[in-house]
């Protein structure tokens, strides 16, 4: 079991989040989500269900995929995040794919989704239509953008490998 450094209920983890290191102070029932979104103001992961069931809360810790909503942040000490922020910043080819397929009407499951897709695109540089469709059967949009997800995917994944 792990030692936690408690101060008053408190648990000192340490996480890196796009590249920058971070020391925070987290009470044993913050979600990864509340840590991320409400104490460092990291607004583009979105709660829209609070259930786990839609991939709006969608992260990217240690190569992996997560719902930051059903992920407790004294679990995350030592691991590193990424979210759409940390995409955006690095200019990834799926922002400008999702911006000519007009990927989003409302936009909130935008964050989510193009987590979801560059951590597919991260372990798998040519997917196919269904290992994109795969991919992405977690995260819910409630404008129905569904067949513009898959082309943007497709193309962001031909401009990674420089077709």
């Amino acid at each position: 079991m792990k030692e936690w450094a408690i101060n008053k209920s408190k648990a000192l983890i340490k996480l890196t989040v796009n590249g920058e290191a971070y020391e925070r102070q987290v009470e044993p029932n913050w979600t990864l989500y509340y840590l991320l979104h409400d104490k460092m103001g990291l607004t583009g992961v979105k709660m829209f269900c609070d259930r786990g069931a839609c991939g709006s809360c969608t992260v990217i810790m240690d190569g992996r995929p997560i719902l930051s909503c059903m992920t407790l942040a004294i679990e995350c000490d030592g691991k590193t995040m990424e979210t759409v922020e940390g995409i955006a910043a690095a200019n990834h080819p799926l922002i400008d794919a999702y911006v000519k397929h007009h990927c989003m009407q409302c936009g909130y499951c935008t964050p989510g989704f193009l987590v979801t897709a560059k951590a597919l695109l991260d372990r798998n540089p040519n997917p196919t239509e269904g290992e994109v469709k795969e991919a992405l059967a977690g995260n819910l949009c409630r404008c129905g953008t569904y067949p513009q997800h898959l082309k943007a995917v497709l193309e962001a994944a031909e401009n990674l490998r420089g077709e």
